[in-house]
């Protein structure tokens, strides 16, 4: 059992029968009343966001998440393959597994496998990826008397606000919690 207190972002924990993990959360203390703690909570299986209110101390049965190291292979439709790079196992999990993941993921890309029971429940990935721009416009020196950015199609289709020098072909790192430009990669 984990306890209100004991909450950090990114544990799983499972309400009502269902596995949710904590985005974010914060204790809220009004007058005379008990405290409450607001919580943001992603459903893992599902992949929607919720946000719930409960009281201080309240407990949660924490879930027991395996990670797995895992490569992401290819797309077959609605499914999306991975290998687990030490037991060279493929599984495939459907885009609702995978949610706002799948803007990262380009073939051959790293992720961690989450695995509750003997059943693959979705991706972890890194802080950071690189990926390769497919499309953006071109830049004259001159265009701006100040750093500005420019909007850039990524490989996956994801759109990011990238420096002015950035171009066509070259691969960037970008932050996979917020969506922002990091900076130029030295390439794949």
């Amino acid at each position: 059992m984990i306890d209100t207190g004991d909450l950090r972002k990114g544990i799983t924990v499972e309400i009502d029968g269902v596995l949710y993990q904590v985005l974010d959360f914060q204790h809220i203390k009004l007058g005379r009343g008990s405290a409450q703690v607001r919580l943001k909570l992603k459903d893992i299986r599902a992949g929607h966001i919720t946000e719930r209110v409960v009281q201080a101390g309240t407990k949660f049965s924490r879930a027991r998440v395996e990670r797995q190291p895992a490569q992401y292979l290819y797309a077959d439709g609605d499914l999306h393959h991975f290998m687990n790079t030490e037991t060279y196992d493929q599984i495939a999990l459907n885009t609702e597994q995978l949610g706002g993941a799948l803007q990262y993921l380009s073939e051959n890309a790293t992720c961690q496998l989450l695995i509750h029971g003997d059943q693959a429940i979705g991706v972890e990935l890194s802080a950071a990826v690189e990926l390769k721009v497919a499309q953006t416009d071109s830049w004259v020196r001159g265009d701006t008397a100040q750093g500005g950015t420019k909007p850039a199609r990524l490989e996956t289709g994801l759109i990011v606000q990238v420096p002015l020098f950035i171009n066509t072909g070259d691969v960037v790192k970008v932050d996979t919690r917020s969506g922002e430009y990091l900076e130029r990669a030295s390439g794949r």
